[in-house]
């Protein structure tokens, strides 16, 4: 059992520290993660927030089949496109002309350390989102790729390919933007 699943199983018993453990452990990376959807870490805060108010009063049952932290990365990620299909219709102007904010190099600077991690940073933003979504969740978050493929609602076999031509896209971005790099 994790330490997610625990502290769930204690809030649910009626134990709020156990949510503040959540919220402690995940933020941050769910911030990250759904920032890839959304190119906006504000709205990314927001839909976290939103992912762990959906916690608190739905009390969704968490049934064990992936772990803990699939299983709220999944909500976070369904919370999100449900935020995204709402602002389709309302909204004129698409997500993609709208620019990065100042504040998004801010709460991401504890991440990003060095002039090249910026790079491969600003490259994986420019790649497709489904790209940027399973280069995130397999490298920065270490999912698995099955954890990957129940998170993105895709089978492992998409996912494989998926991963294979994000590195691949990543890679020519890098390359283009003159990233040099040892080979392993």
């Amino acid at each position: 059992m994790d330490n997610g699943e625990s502290s769930y199983r204690r809030f649910l018993a009626g134990d709020n520290e156990g949510l503040y453990e959540i919220i402690c452990t995940y933020q941050t990376g769910l911030i990250l993660y759904l920032n890839s959807y959304v190119q906006n870490i504000h709205t990314a805060e927001d839909m976290a927030e939103s992912t762990f108010v959906e916690l608190m009063i739905k009390r969704p049952k968490f049934s064990g089949k992936s772990s803990f932290k699939t299983w709220l990365f999944a909500i976070g990620r369904n919370i999100t496109a449900k935020h995204l299909r709402k602002l389709a219709k309302l909204s004129v102007v698409p997500l993609e002309s709208q620019e990065y904010l100042a504040d998004e190099q801010n709460v991401e600077t504890d991440y990003i350390k060095s002039e090249q991690k910026r790079l491969v940073h600003q490259a994986l933003h420019s790649l497709k989102l489904e790209y940027r979504q399973i280069l995130y969740l397999i490298y920065f978050e270490g999912f698995s790729k099955e954890e990957a493929a129940l998170i993105m609602n895709k089978s492992e076999r998409q996912i494989k390919d998926l991963l294979f031509n994000s590195k691949k896209a990543l890679k020519d971005e890098l390359e283009r933007r003159g990233f040099e790099y040892e080979e392993l």
